[in-house]
């Protein structure tokens, strides 16, 4: 098996052109250089150099030169990166759904490094689809995603239902005005969470009545909606609110914000990941309770 140790010795001896100088240089005896050429040539079944006048790079050793010096380059930085990570503590990725507040998102983000975790936290906002995905292929360590989803053998936590307002304008509720019953409902693509969006619209549909929606990209663009009389919206942040816009608990039916943490059991460092999901998911059981 070609090792680090196989191409210290071929890079040393091409530089030195000297067995002894070599053997000093990585800090071995001459013998077992020459045993460790001697292999690396079998191993790639090539001659490196010629020793018939000295110590000189054949033409396939000289081929070989730069991609060894790279190598022992990649090697190098490998191990630096790994030892910053070990001072800093290990690097944590999280992934929330876009419909988590932004001071829950804050907490979420502390409640490893409060709880003792040596981590360095990384962040980022994307659909719960996407979440998945990315938790599943390893691009995140920890996800906050909404339930219902699917989850193709991912593990998660209890669910957690977070209050919500129905954000709605005004002036619908004066006199000869138009009912917020009437107007449509502002929502996120279906497709970034399809099982959990089905289940809100069906809710809203347990009034006994057909419900509009009308798609948004993000919250803000639901609120600029909701001051314009155009639509109604409902959201789990209790700060998000505009000049002509009346807020109330969403609680007839009840609309609430269903969050679950989920990770990969089957990734290494799955009882720590599953630990620290913990954490986030006591965070969310928090701000319940508040």
């Amino acid at each position: 098996m070609l090792t680090e140790r196989h191409l210290e010795i071929f890079v040393a001896l091409a530089e030195e052109e000297h067995f002894g100088a070599a053997a000093q240089r990585v800090g071995m005896t001459q013998p077992p250089l020459s045993q460790g050429l001697r292999r690396l040539e079998a191993l790639l079944g090539v001659r490196l150099f010629d020793r018939e006048r000295g110590v000189f790079l054949t033409e396939e050793g000289a081929l070989l030169l730069p991609h060894a010096r790279r190598a022992l380059a990649a090697f190098a930085e490998l191990r630096e990166t790994g030892a910053r990570q070990r001072a800093d503590g290990r690097r944590l990725r999280i992934g929330l759904a876009p419909e988590v507040p932004a001071p829950l998102a804050a907490e979420l983000a502390a409640a490893p490094v409060r709880a003792g975790e040596r981590a360095r936290i990384g962040m980022v906002t994307a659909s719960t689809a996407a979440l998945l995905t990315d938790v599943a292929a390893g691009r995140l360590d920890i996800a906050v995603i909404r339930h219902p989803s699917v989850l193709h053998g991912l593990a998660a936590g209890r669910v957690i239902l977070l209050p919500t307002w129905v954000l709605s304008p005004a002036r619908v509720h004066g006199t000869g005005g138009t009912t917020a019953s009437r107007l449509p409902v502002a929502v996120r693509p279906r497709a970034e969470a399809p099982a959990a969006h089905d289940l809100f619209i069906d809710t809203l549909a347990s009034r006994g009545r057909r419900v509009e929606t009308v798609v948004v990209s993000d919250e803000r663009a639901g609120l600029a909606l909701v001051a314009a009389g155009q639509a109604v919206l409902v959201t789990a942040d209790d700060a998000l609110t505009a000049s002509g816009v009346e807020r109330r608990t969403a609680t007839d039916p009840p609309l609430p914000l269903r969050l679950r943490v989920a990770w990969d059991p089957r990734r290494p460092g799955a009882r720590e990941t599953a630990g620290t999901a913990q954490l986030l998911e006591d965070a969310l059981a928090r701000k319940v309770a508040l």
